[in-house]
């Protein structure tokens, strides 16, 4: 392949490196120019342009990607089609991701050009949730690379998914005197949740003093198809000989381990009684937050071998930092003490080139600019500060806004599409919020109630910290983001937004039904005279 500028007029059959805009519509990067491009180019000035022009040994980025991807996929795994040198790849159903770190990096190393990134080892997924991602650095990579990773992947896999197995559990809750029913019930409808996912349930339940004999009884007495038996003690195991581990072995069974190296989670303790499964959990296991008994629970119902082994060895990431998807329990109740703060960022950096000519966000609603009516439903909620991203027209789509309390922000680069006024919008309104509500400007059936709705819906961390506002089954906008997603935001290119994080984390995305309001936007005339808009003379 050969990558550098050629005159426009020599430029049919090459691929175009840059978007590049040509009157008043763009070709994308990555485009083969046909001899309408090049004219249309030569007509608007243009004559240079950077191009990749490919060998007879080259692969284009999106057959390469969609190549190594297929290779990838399996039984479990699904690859979906490549775009922009890009194949992403699904779990197919819900179940523990497995990597192999040899194979992978066997993948990265045969090109500097071709890249597979994965979830961590052992991460529990649902179905649909995106678990790795083919990404083809140049326009074209030489088919003997891609042919060197296929030969890679012919004799193991670089990854592949345990699924969830579904069993019967029983729970048991020892007690102390003037403990509190409503934490019991609480940790009860917690793990049933946690549960849920894996396709198992609780069978039965049972509350007993804290004593080793009165347990030995509870755990003697299974249901008949009870593969598991979860025990929340009164008081944390911290000795082989404390009531827990004592009345396993009073009742006939045998303690396998006692302690981890995963905080919070330490003292989780694993054993068995013939075939069943015994565990205790660990008190932050009455948490809905994830710990390092969801590591364990996900193996174990994943058919996954846990022996003290495998427990001894994840001390290398059982620090569990405080996240977006995964806080620590000890921050709960600071991040519960008060409400978060929600900032909004409304995007009107767009050139409303559907529209042949208005700048659709000056049409008028009752005498007023769109614009200026959706600004103004975005001040009349709950958030704590509104920001405006401008970019084309700016001057005269400031005029609209005159007077009203928003920050506004120049985005010089917004014919690059839509991230570059996400990311210059996101990283400013993020600085003193929790999360942060991105508007679309175009949607004027929007009202502040709505925008309410999707705030309280909102959570810092964990489920929550996506809120997504949906019309039906269909997820449209506005989004609230953590701001704990700052440094995502920050590394998006091109004209995208964050649907590829909201793949990447299906388990903390709340959908809010909103209806109408959030699929309706005004991109035509068509739909401008539909919402009651009068388009400015262009």
């Amino acid at each position: 392949m050969k990558f550098g500028p050629v005159e426009s007029q020599s430029a049919q059959g090459c691929i175009l490196a840059h978007a590049t805009q040509v009157g008043g519509s763009k070709l994308p990067k990555g485009r083969c120019l046909t001899s309408d491009d090049v004219e249309r180019l030569l007509a608007a000035g243009i004559d240079r342009v950077i191009v990749a022009r490919l060998g007879p040994d080259d692969l284009p980025e999106d057959e390469a990607a969609a190549t190594i991807a297929d290779a990838l996929a399996s039984d479990e795994i699904g690859a979906a089609p490549a775009a922009t040198g890009r194949a992403n790849l699904f779990a197919g159903e819900a179940g523990v991701f497995l990597a192999d770190r040899r194979v992978v990096d066997a993948i990265n190393r045969v090109h500097p050009g071709i890249t597979l990134a994965t979830l961590d080892d052992f991460a529990s997924v649902e179905a649909g949730r995106m678990v790795a991602t083919v990404k083809i650095i140049p326009l074209a990579v030489p088919h003997a690379a891609v042919e060197q990773v296929a030969d890679v992947l012919a004799g193991e896999a670089a990854f592949h998914l345990a699924p969830f197995r579904g069993r019967g559990v029983g729970l048991v809750q020892t007690t102390l005197p003037g403990m509190k029913p409503s934490i019991l019930d609480k940790t009860a409808s917690v793990l049933a949740e946690r549960l849920k996912r894996t396709g198992s349930n609780i069978l039965r339940e049972e509350r007993v003093g804290h004593d080793e004999n009165e347990l030995r009884r509870a755990l003697s007495q299974a249901h008949p198809d009870e593969a598991m038996t979860i025990v929340f003690g009164a008081s944390a195991v911290i000795d082989e000989d404390d009531v827990i581990p004592a009345a396993i072995r009073l009742a006939g069974g045998q303690v396998d381990h006692l302690g981890m190296p995963v905080d919070p989670g330490n003292l989780l303790l694993l054993g068995h009684l013939g075939e069943r499964i015994v565990i205790g959990a660990p008190g932050c296991a009455r948490s809905p937050r994830e710990n390092g008994f969801d590591w364990v629970l996900d193996r174990l119902l994943a058919d996954l071998p846990v022996s003290s082994q495998e427990l001894t060895g994840l001390g290398v990431g059982g620090l569990l930092m405080e996240i977006a998807s995964r806080p620590q329990p000890r921050e709960i109740n600071r991040l519960e003490a008060r409400t978060p703060r929600v900032a909004i960022v409304v995007l009107a950096a767009g050139r409303s080139s559907r529209m042949g000519g208005p700048n659709k966000l000056l049409a008028r609603f009752d005498g007023q600019p769109l614009l200026r009516r959706s600004v103004e439903t975005a001040l009349a909620c709950g958030a704590v500060s509104v920001h405006v991203v401008l970019g084309h027209r700016s001057s005269e789509l400031r005029r609209a806004i005159e007077g009203l309390d928003v920050v506004l922000h120049d985005n010089p680069n917004y014919a690059e599409g839509l991230s570059t006024s996400l990311k210059r919008g996101f990283e400013a309104a993020s600085q003193d919020a929790d999360g942060v509500l991105v508007m679309l400007a175009d949607q004027p059936l929007l009202t502040p109630s709505h925008l309410d709705t999707l705030i309280a819906a909102f959570e810092p961390s964990g489920e929550g910290s996506i809120v997504l506002a949906c019309d039906g089954e269909r997820r449209a906008n506005p989004v609230i983001l953590s701001s704990d997603f700052r440094n995502y935001i920050a590394r998006l290119e091109g004209d995208v937004g964050a649907r590829q994080l909201v793949q990447q984390h299906h388990d903390i995305v709340r959908e809010i039904d909103i209806g109408p309001a959030a699929s309706f936007d005004v991109d035509t005339p068509e739909l401008m005279e539909l919402a009651g808009g009068v388009l400015p003379p262009a």
